[in-house]
């Protein structure tokens, strides 16, 4: 507690140090004295309390006034961090203006201050992540544009499938990454408002100026106004976990696909090189995806502090009674691993590095095999695609069994050859010949990241 913002020993790998700080113990306190500041100023406005009193309360709402550890043990025994807090406010301004400390926290329950010191922090955090994620898919666009006729290996079930492209697979990294731009912006008119309701969410101890002090504490912060107070209607914040969960998902999937080109058999792309990382204690030649498995420990990690966030949504009354205590480190370490997730993610595809020789290579394992569908259409427009799939799947089992390449199978098949010439098979079975729509789907998931970026933060497709 003495430094809330100090580096623990796996800190750098799953997290950042601009999350570590929006969700330290000092900011957490900082946001909740800003909400007691703007009450106060909200209140004066409407002449609820006096102007005079404004003064003090500012002065006195500063996180460095205040003893965290002292904070920490209080709040053991009051149950949440808000209710300490006041009461530290309450003398720290009283010690100056002893009338303006009467008028600290007028009108206010507990859940008030810590529900929009909550909102304060998730909106500095979705800055972030709207930052981060805007540069990582230009990231993603320019290694879609730069592979987008690439050639390797399609893999379904982990065996070879037909050629894809690099640039596909950035492209879909890319559409998945655009969508979450989408959601994180979406998100900020729901979960960006405030909150203030009093005891039982009535605001009946301001009266009749409770609405409008409500609007001018929105106000103050830049925040929105609900419709009405939101103390056990948790979709907000569970919304907000639920968007970062989903984003991890597909960093998760990122990382997953880039471990797999890593592997020794693969050798396709990989995770920067850099003095120190990936090496082992005992291997000298080991060049481990260690970027890759700390997010892959993230998305591991995401769902079941999403479900933990869900299963809190279910509130007794007007007041939650240990479900509201759940999120309050549950949301913070979602923000935490989010972040640390999507800043390897970047620093990975960044630097990566891509052999596009050994993705060639690599599609002729296979002997010809990954193309036995672009052999079977061809054919099938004489035969008929029930003959011709049958043809070729014997085939490709005899030429599994010989070590031939099927191409050569095939020129010995008076089938085959009587219908596609020499020329016509070499064709066929060149991998850069049979990517599809590959080029032209990446093309399109560039264009749609254009058209979202001529439009907004929003993801247009």
């Amino acid at each position: 507690m003495s430094d809330p913002t100090s580096t623990g020993l796996f800190d750098p790998l799953f997290s950042t140090d601009a999350m570590r700080a929006i969700f330290s113990d000092r900011t957490r306190l900082q946001r909740m004295l800003d909400f007691e500041a703007a009450l106060a100023r909200a209140e004066a406005r409407a002449g609820v309390i006096p102007d005079s009193a404004i003064s003090a309360i500012e002065s006195g709402c500063r996180a460095e006034l205040f003893d965290l550890e002292a904070l920490a043990r209080a709040v053991g025994l009051a149950g949440n961090s808000a209710i300490p807090m006041v009461k530290a406010l309450t003398a720290l301004v009283a010690k100056s203006d002893p009338e303006a400390g009467r008028y600290v926290h007028w009108g206010a329950t507990s859940q008030d201050a810590m529900d929009t010191g909550l909102v304060l922090q998730i909106r500095d955090a979705l800055a972030i992540f709207e930052r981060d994620l805007e540069s990582l898919c230009g990231v993603l666009a320019r290694l879609t544009e730069d592979h987008k006729a690439t050639p390797l290996a399609g893999r379904t079930w982990l065996q070879q499938a037909p050629p894809v492209t690099l640039g596909l697979k950035a492209a879909g990294w890319l559409s998945a990454s655009e969508r979450h731009r989408a959601r994180l912006h979406e998100l900020r008119s729901r979960v960006l408002v405030v909150q203030l309701g009093g005891a039982a969410g009535t605001l009946a101890a301001l009266g009749e100026h409770g609405l409008q002090v409500a609007e001018n504490l929105a106000e103050d912060l830049h925040l929105a106004l609900p419709d009405l107070p939101w103390h056990s209607h948790r979709d907000r914040v569970a919304e907000t976990a639920t968007t970062l969960g989903l984003l991890v998902g597909t960093l998760g999937k990122i990382a997953r696909d880039v471990s797999l080109l890593m592997q020794t058999e693969v050798g396709e792309a990989f995770e920067p090189a850099e003095a120190g990382k990936g090496g082992s204690s005992t291997m000298p030649h080991k060049r481990n995806p260690v970027g890759c498995a700390a997010v892959l420990s993230a998305a591991i990690r995401v769902p079941a502090l999403v479900s933990v966030m869900l299963a809190a949504m279910v509130q007794e009354h007007e007041r939650g009674m240990g479900n509201w205590h759940a999120e309050w480190e549950t949301l913070p370490e979602i923000c935490r691993l989010a972040s640390g997730a999507l800043a390897q993610i970047h620093h990975m595809l960044g630097g990566l590095e891509v052999d596009p020789a050994r993705m060639r290579r690599n599609l002729e394992l296979t002997r010809g095999l990954v193309l036995a569908e672009a052999v079977t259409m061809a054919l099938a427009r004489h035969i008929g695609r029930m003959p011709a799939h049958h043809l070729i799947q014997q085939a490709s089992r005899q030429a599994t069994e010989q070590a031939r390449h099927l191409r050569e199978v095939l020129s010995d098949e008076p089938q085959v050859t009587a219908h596609l010439s020499a020329d016509e098979l070499q064709r066929l079975f060149d991998p850069a010949n049979y990517t599809g729509l590959a080029e032209a789907f990446a093309e399109r998931a560039l264009a749609a990241r254009a058209d979202a970026l001529a439009h907004g933060s929003g993801e247009s497709g």
